[in-house]
């Protein structure tokens, strides 16, 4: 008998990018092919050069599982990172089409627009000069595994679960970010609380974490690319005619509705 050959990374890249372009879920590949966190980044890359192939750009980075509700929602206890690309910004306000989706949710986030390149290895306490605005953010996430179910490498490998982001206004960071209030509203009523502290602490340690990060694997943030700093709250699922509001004390609103 033939011995089976696992899958490499650009066919688990075609994998997932052909569940997203479908929005047709497909099973959980790590184990199966024996792709560890290492691995799962490579095949996040090549996932993602599909869509830079196709004519989008690349515009920022997003954090993920930085809060506590986040990693016990899905059952990974590990900050990764992510790529956005142009293709995934919805306007504040703007209308989404579920259609392009396979089970999307929603949550609040902050976003952090560049004014520079960190250089490597720069000190914590110096980044704050290469942050040019903050935001509200809400980011949309929807998983390309069967029933939202992921380990740690096969999130890594969707890149990180990444399909759209809102940006409110942007405005000069204040001098705390580490304990402001945040509410997730669905058709005006609550549906999340939470505070700023939840993202690690504080979400100038997301930007940090995403410096080091993605510097590990050669990427350096840019000028004028934004940073999601992760989940304030657990994620809600977003469903048809939803009006979804994400409010950060002190830096405003950003909203998104979903297509009836």
């Amino acid at each position: 008998m033939t011995r089976q050959t696992r899958p490499g990374v650009e066919e688990l890249a075609d994998r997932l990018d052909e569940a997203a372009a479908k929005a047709a879920p497909i099973p959980r590949l790590a184990a199966a092919a024996g792709v560890g966190p290492a691995a799962a980044y490579a095949v996040q890359e090549a996932l993602v050069e599909r869509r830079l192939a196709r004519g989008e750009r690349l515009v920022g980075l997003k954090m993920g599982l930085t809060s506590r509700a986040k990693m016990a929602q899905v059952g990974v206890d590990e900050v990764i990172w992510g790529r956005l690309t142009d293709g995934m910004r919805v306007d504040d306000g703007g209308l989404v089409d579920l259609g392009r989706y396979i089970h999307p949710r929603v949550e609040p986030e902050v976003a952090f627009l560049m004014s520079r390149s960190p250089e490597p290895g720069e000190p914590v306490g110096d980044l704050a000069s290469a942050v040019r605005a903050v935001a509200p953010a809400i980011e949309l996430i929807d998983s390309r595994y069967d029933g939202f179910s992921f380990s740690l490498p096969d999130v890594i490998a969707d890149n990180t679960s990444a399909a759209g982001f809102v940006v409110g206004p942007w405005r000069p960071v204040p001098d705390g970010l580490d304990n402001l209030g945040v509410l997730l509203e669905v058709g005006g009523r609550v549906v999340q609380t939470g505070s700023t502290a939840a993202i690690l602490g504080d979400p100038r340690r997301a930007l940090d974490a995403a410096v080091r990060l993605a510097g590990r694997r050669g990427v350096r943030l840019r000028e004028g690319w934004v940073v999601l700093a992760g989940a304030a709250t657990a994620a809600v699922p977003l469903r048809a005619g939803d009006h979804v509001r994400a409010v950060v004390e002190r830096l405003g609103t950003a909203s998104l509705r979903a297509a009836s």
